[in-house]
């Protein structure tokens, strides 16, 4: 058999065995993303694959650069791939796709072992930022401050002392009117 007719066996293999499995994706008959873990894990990580023309007699080109992959440090890519390359050594020559995919999936956390997430420069910004005012971490909204007019700012001041605390007593006509409501004698504080 020819490199191009295993291809495109372990290519129909592959599509048969990943089927409607949202962490596979063909971006070409030759090109492939992986993706290791679930969504939501912060030690996934997807993997980037593409058959160079003499596979499976030559080892596949791997690659951990795609955007779902910015928080992983350089340290942890460089040890995936490497461990991932050792792999594919062993397996020149056969089919090998689904074997590094499994592997990957098994030895998830051994090669995530020492991952501590990387911080992107807009999150290292607003950290330092958040460090030396009280300003909002990036990503949480700030909360609007209800706009008063001029006249309803006029009123809150002739209403409050220095401190915008009202008044002693200041609802004290609303008692007396209650009172009269209900038909009560007036308050013990004004029978004077």
């Amino acid at each position: 058999m020819t490199a191009n007719e295993d291809q495109e066996m372990e290519l129909e293999a592959l599509r048969s065995i990943y089927e409607g499995d949202e962490c596979f994706k063909e971006n070409s008959s030759v090109s492939f993303q992986f993706r290791i873990g679930e969504l939501e894990d912060s030690r996934a990580f997807m993997l980037d694959v593409s058959w160079p023309e003499a596979y499976p007699e030559s080892a596949p080109q791997m690659s951990l650069d795609g955007f779902f992959n910015n928080r992983i440090a350089p340290e942890t890519k460089q040890l995936i791939l490497t461990r991932l390359e050792e792999q594919a050594e062993s397996n020149l020559g056969t089919a090998m796709m689904y074997t590094l995919f499994e592997w990957a999936k098994d030895n998830q956390l051994d090669l995530m072992e020492n991952h501590q997430p990387v911080s992107n420069a807009v999150t290292a910004i607003s950290d330092n930022n958040n460090m030396t005012s009280n300003a909002p971490a990036a990503g949480k909204k700030r909360e609007k401050k209800e706009q008063l007019s001029k006249s309803q700012k006029r009123r809150i001041t002739s209403r409050t002392d220095n401190k915008g605390e009202l008044p002693r007593g200041w609802d004290w006509v609303d008692v007396v009117k209650v009172y009269r409501l209900l038909h009560l004698p007036s308050p013990p504080i004004f029978d004077r």
